[in-house]
């Protein structure tokens, strides 16, 4: 069996940087641990896999370590994928998912893909959070599906170096840290280990957590945002009630086949 396979930098225009996906279109499902295997090969934060559905796509995403419920950046590439190489000409893509349906359409501005806004909670940072923070001391923590911690500025952001096996454990997905940005409204770094991502470079997700923080700290509906990973990426936001869109660019990295048996 063989298998086409795309990989895409998402939230950026230039290859190398932004974050890369793949991407495999299917004709039907397979094995749940065949999809596993095949993430676990290709060694990125996500491979992606959708199949045609009566009013969309069917859409999941795989870290090599475990499929997760929601991902914006091989959602983009995916979208990329069937405007791109697969023909597809209608305005908007519905891709249903763990996260439900989320809407992707081809902007001027980029891909825009409607998400799920994330409600944040408070919370007295957890001493194997702060652990992994090293000598960094939070302003604020807070908690969705993610830690959210908020730091000082964006060279404390910069700066961090985590200590990845501490937050191996952790009962939520992972780490996010964000401050005000210097040329931005705010930055970010999104660490993953316990998924085997120990630093993501651009999270689309994290954005339906960071965007309504930084909206309602800020006083603005729309923000401008960079991961500030070693890649880097932009993303441009905007909350609307209990949704956020997430506009950015992606380009082509490779096309291949992947021979399964």
């Amino acid at each position: 069996m063989k298998l086409p396979i795309y990989q895409v930098d998402a939230f950026t225009n230039e290859r190398f940087q932004g974050n890369p996906a793949a991407v495999i279109p299917l004709d039907d499902w397979l094995d749940d641990a065949l999809l596993q295997k095949i993430a676990q090969e290709n060694n990125l934060s996500e491979t992606a896999f959708f199949v045609h559905a009566e009013s969309g796509y069917e859409l999941r995403w795989f870290t090599p370590k475990d499929e997760v419920d929601l991902c914006g950046h091989a959602t983009m590439a995916s979208a990329h994928v069937l405007y791109e190489h697969l023909g597809y000409e209608h305005e908007s893509i519905s891709f249903h998912t763990r996260s439900g349906v989320l809407e992707v359409c081809k902007t001027a501005q980029g891909y825009s893909m409607n998400f799920p806004a994330a409600v944040l909670e408070e919370i007295t940072a957890p001493l194997s959070l702060v652990g992994g923070l090293k000598n960094v001391e939070p302003k604020q923590v807070f908690t969705a599906f993610d830690y959210i911690v908020l730091l000082e500025n964006e060279a404390q952001v910069r700066a961090l170096e985590p200590d990845y096996n501490t937050w191996r454990n952790l009962d939520l997905r992972g780490v996010v840290v964000t401050a005000p940005g210097d040329q931005v409204d705010f930055v970010s770094r999104c660490f993953f280990p316990n998924l085997s991502v120990d630093e993501d470079p651009v999270t689309g997700s994290a954005h339906c957590e960071l965007a309504p923080f930084w909206a309602q700290k800020l006083g603005k509906n729309k923000l401008s945002a960079t991961q500030a990973s070693s890649r880097g990426g932009t993303i441009l936001c905007e909350v609307k009630g209990e949704r956020v869109t997430l506009i950015g660019s992606a380009v082509d990295f490779m096309k291949g086949e992947i021979i399964c048996w």
